[in-house]
Parts: structure tokens; sequence; C-alpha cells
């Protein structure tokens, strides 16, 4: 490529890129365009760009660069690039300024072949025909506009044109692909068998590379990397990185065994540190049933951080007293029992204390205020303050769902015919009544 060999814009070609830029003119008006078309220079591919106006009713167009296939420098003229604002181009040659910029000048200049090449569609990508060299390099398949940075890759790798054919483009410009499958038939042919799946989604180099040589789903591969990414560049996580540094297969794997993704585990985490439970201990670091863990870890977070914080506890409390009120009708006194409605989280506490099991500590005032569940106590009629027997009721589907006396043994069968055959009955009937008053 030579600088004395540059030829102006042919005729031909002048009305080709005015032809082009005419399908846009109703939106470009008074504003910068470049495009850019290919010619030979000393024998050498070039790509020459052009800059484009339409001002006061006159359209004009200007050669500002022109880059060689093979150059290490590239031509520029009247053209200058700034780091915020990106490209300008001069006019005064035009008669559109009244002076000339300080980049501008009638000859052209030399600079790195990296700088000034703004993006600009190529009008006439058939001219490559005319190199035999490119006859296979699948080039005709290329959709961008950086023909020469394709053409380069092409030179030095080859294999570009199986990787192009392959419906994989994508990866045209990733080295550690196309030097596998330059060394690696097995490779080639796993590629094929999966372009569909590489094809329809985005993948990551190390998860192609990764999935080949393990034999692991390409999705599975992926959403674990991403997750990793997640980890390494979010702020919100780092709590786990410090965690799982160096161990973040084992969660990976365990959140896509559950369903669930990083910010989930993230909030039951954070739950459980703040209840100061032993997280390396593993049926608290990776519960089997995640989903109903979260769920009462946060429930106890939320009621621990209330009982800590006054308005917070008010609030709770207040929220709870409604509730019970809002259902004191299902309470029941009858045949030596008498079912109480639980009326604060307090009386949950300590109830659990006293019969050593869990009503106070997972979660279950949070339920109750969210009417998911309600807490009944069963007492003796002659001794009605001991605590006797816990009941938990489902106000959706209508059962009693686990009642216990103390360390979660089973009450004798004369309070469960209570509790199951006149109880339940009657506190339906109530609960129908209000959900169709409601």
């Amino acid at each position: 490529m030579q600088m004395s060999k540059i030829k102006p814009i042919p005729k031909y070609m002048l009305k080709r890129i005015q032809k082009e830029d005419m399908k846009y003119l109703h939106y470009k008006q008074g504003t910068l365009r470049f495009y850019a078309y290919m010619t030979k220079n000393a024998g050498e591919l070039v790509k020459v760009t052009v800059a484009v106006k339409y001002k006061k009713g006159n359209w004009y167009c200007k050669q500002v660069a022109v880059h060689g296939v093979h150059s290490k420098i590239c031509f520029i003229k009247d053209i200058v690039f700034h780091m915020l604002g990106g490209y300008s181009v001069g006019w005064y040659a035009e008669g559109l300024q009244k002076y000339p910029k300080w980049y501008e000048d009638p000859r052209w200049d030399v600079a790195d072949d990296k700088n000034f090449d703004p993006f600009a569609p190529v009008i006439n990508p058939e001219y490559l025909s005319n190199f035999p060299e490119y006859k296979y390099s699948a080039v005709e398949r290329y959709r961008g506009v950086e023909y020469l940075k394709y053409l380069r890759t092409y030179e030095q790798y080859p294999q570009l044109e199986y990787l192009m054919k392959a419906g994989l483009s994508d990866f045209k410009y990733s080295k550690q692909i196309l030097e596998k499958i330059g060394k690696d038939k097995r490779f080639c042919k796993w590629l094929l068998a999966n372009r569909t799946e590489i094809h329809n989604s985005y993948h990551y180099v190390a998860v192609i590379l990764r999935a080949y040589r393990t034999g692991q789903p390409l999705e599975r591969l992926q959403k674990f990397e991403e997750w990793k990414h997640q980890f390494i560049h979010e702020k919100d996580l780092r709590d786990l990185r410090q965690e799982f540094v160096g161990k973040y297969e084992s969660l990976f794997q365990y959140l896509d065994k559950q369903g669930i993704f990083p910010y989930v585990y993230q909030d039951y985490y954070r739950a459980c540190r703040y209840l100061g439970l032993d997280m390396t201990e593993e049926k608290n670091r990776f519960p089997h049933d995640f989903n109903r863990w979260h769920d009462i870890r946060t429930n106890e977070f939320k009621t621990a951080k209330a009982l800590k914080d006054e308005q917070e506890r008010k609030k709770l409390y207040e929220d709870f007293a409604l509730i019970a009120e809002k259902y004191v009708g299902l309470q029941e006194s009858k045949d030596g029992f008498a079912i109480v409605i639980a009326r604060s989280p307090a009386d949950l506490i300590r109830e659990g204390k006293a019969l050593h099991h869990c009503v106070g500590q997972m979660g279950y005032d949070q339920k109750f205020i969210k009417e998911q569940t309600l807490i009944f106590f069963v007492r003796n009629s002659s001794d009605p303050d001991t605590p006797f027997v816990t009941m938990e009721y489902s106000l959706q589907s209508k059962k009693i769902l686990q009642c216990y006396a103390d360390h979660n043994s089973h009450p004798d069968e004369t309070v469960l015919n209570f509790v199951r055959k006149k109880w339940l009955p009657y506190a339906n009937r109530k609960v129908r009544a209000m959900q169709k008053s409601a």
C-alpha cells in the first residue's frame, strides 16, 4: 500500500454510496456518517473509509482513511479521534467552514493501522471475489464490517472457514477455538454435533472447551460460569465470595441441584449468620430441602430483627394480635379440654421452651401473621395456664399439620380424638363461614 497510489473515489462508487446513504437521509440530515469500499492499492487489498454529510441541500462525500490488509500503518486525512466524543471530520475544502480545523491538511498523513477505523458499512463486499487467495475463506458468510480483520484472521487460521460453515460465527476471533479446531479432529466433530445448542444461546469459550473435555452439559457449565462471574464482580455477593473462596464448585452444584440462584441462597446465608448458626455444619450450609429451610430461617431472621428493633417489634406484636383476634372464634372448651389461640410471639416462645419444641424458633410467628397457619394451645380445663399440647392448623387446607406434646411426642388418643373429631369439624365450619362472608 502506497500513499502515492491513492485514487479519488470512482464515480460509480460515489453513486453507490450516495444511493445507500439516501435510504437513511430522513433521520440523518446534518449528522456525520461513514461508509467504506474495497479496492486495490499497489496490488494490496485496501479498505477506503469515506465521510458523508448532507447540509444546506447538498450531499458531500470525502475519503478520510485507507487501511491495507497487510499494512501496519493507515493513511488519514481531515479526520481526528476524540476519546470521549468519537470522530470529527473537517469540511473546509468543501466550503462548509470559514476556517480549516487544526487537523485538516490537503495531504495524506500516516497513523497506526489500529486507529482511525470508524464503524463503516462496506458498500462492495463482492469485490473480494477478485482475490483467489480468499476463495475458501467463507467471507461471504461474514455479516460484519471488519472485513480486513476477518481476512487477517483467516490467513493466520485457515480453519476459520470450518467455523463459519458450521454456523458458529460468534467465535470467529477466538484463538483458543480456532487453534483447537486446527489440532483436534475430534473437537471438530463435537462442535458439529453440538452446533445447534451453541448457536442458539451465548456460551463462554471456556465453557465450550470444558464441555468438550469433560462431557458435561453445556447449559449447566454456562450457568456455573455466569454464577462465577457474579461472585467475582458483584459487591452484594462479597460475603458469600469470602465464605466459599476456592469452593465455588460445591456451592454451584448445590444451587443447581436445588434449582435456586445465588441471591436466593444469599438471603438464607445472611439469615443463618444473623441467627448465629454454624455454617460449617453441612445441615446448615446445604440443607436437604432448601426452600423449606429458607422460609424458616428468613422468618426467624425477621422475628429476631423485630425483637431487637422497638418499632418493628411493636408492629410484629400488633399484627400478631390482630390475626389472633380475627380467629379467636375458633377457640373451644369441651370434654375437659380447652383450645386457645396464641396471642403473641411471646406466647410461642414460652410454649416452645416449656414443651421443648420449636414453635417459638422456626418462624411460626411470621407464618401466623401472614395467615398461612394458626397456632393453638391445647390445655386441660382444670389447669388452663400450663402448656400441654401445641397444634398447627392450616387455613388453606383446613387440616391439622402438627399436634405435639412435650419433646415432640404424640399426645394420647383422648387428646387426638378431641382435636380431630370434635374441634377440627367445628373450626372448619367457622373458617368456611368467615371466608364466605368475606
